[in-house]
């Protein structure tokens, strides 16, 4: 009986040709670092991997990665990962972007994304300012934090990206943080894996323009849900309470995890596979009926 082989891949193999150029510190180093590392221990091939941005600091990634990637619209990366995932199910589709371009003018794709259960990872680095355009209040920015547009203070309350994904109905929801990269590399593999839609919220701290949400300021308040006895992540109450905890404590991990069908699984046009796989043609009576309803 003939025995699979398994290919190791170096984790060189997801190294792109560019170098990243985010400021030295900033904490989208670590996300990339967890992400190859999360795609070297799920031994997934380059060809299999596709990874779509919006715009912002965080957007570069796709450069910066070795792999199919597109850097798309702001606040549309959500929609055209969707568009590929629908056409070729055999894409591990990652989205990586920033708070702004998630959570702020992407936010409506983002939710609707999550409610069908797209089989989609998002990996959101969650700086809590808009670090691009050089440290505006962001839909995350806390309340009373003074930025450029908030000199006075933040008068606004941030969104809770955590609550928001388990109400919408994201099946895999986890937050990590940018300095902890194996333990990052774990959630982005689970993320990858599970067969829905996945956000993965990282805290990876803007050094330049948020003097507040530091490496130091999560180092002292974040604990790994792991350790928590008796936690249950397929308990969306307990998942929703977690959820909820912010400062001294600020939990990080899988808040939950459920299974239910995925909209790929569940839409009738898609019974006979994925896009890519269906004949464009079609029957030429079909055809001749049509052109005769358009004249």
């Amino acid at each position: 009986m003939a025995t699979a082989t398994v290919v190791e891949l170096p984790l060189e193999t997801y190294k792109g040709p560019v170098e990243p150029d985010w400021c030295p510190g900033c904490g989208d180093f670590g996300v990339l670092r967890a992400l190859e590392l999360a795609a070297q221990k799920l031994r997934l091939p380059t060809k299999d991997l596709f990874i779509v941005s919006g715009i912002g600091c965080s957007s570069n990634l796709p450069g910066f990665f070795h792999g199919y990637g597109v850097h798309s619209l702001h606040g549309r990366a959500v929609a055209v990962a969707s568009g590929a995932k629908l056409a070729n199910h055999d894409l591990h589709v990652v989205i990586t972007g920033g708070d702004g371009d998630g959570y702020g003018i992407g936010l409506n794709h983002c939710i609707h994304a999550m409610r069908r259960n797209l089989d989609l990872t998002y990996i959101v680095m969650n700086n809590q300012v808009y670090g691009l355009t050089t440290g505006q209040a962001s839909p995350t920015t806390e309340k009373g934090h003074k930025t450029k547009s908030t000199p006075r203070g933040n008068v606004e309350m941030p969104i809770n990206p955590i609550a928001l994904a388990l109400v919408a109905g994201a099946t895999y929801v986890a937050r990590g943080l940018a300095g902890e990269n194996k333990h990052l590399a774990d959630l982005i593999a689970g993320a990858i894996q599970h067969h829905g839609f996945a956000l993965v919220d990282v805290f990876s701290p803007c050094v330049t323009y948020n003097k507040i949400n530091t490496h130091q300021f999560f180092r002292q308040r974040c604990y790994k849900l792991e350790n928590e006895q008796g936690y249950d992540t397929t308990d969306f109450e307990a998942a929703m309470r977690k959820a909820l905890e912010w400062d001294p404590k600020i939990p990080i991990g899988v808040f939950y995890r459920g299974e239910q069908l995925t909209y790929e699984d569940s839409e009738p046009a898609l019974k006979k596979g994925p896009l890519v796989s269906h004949r464009l043609s079609m029957d030429k009576g079909l055809f001749e009926e049509l052109m005769e309803e358009f004249y």
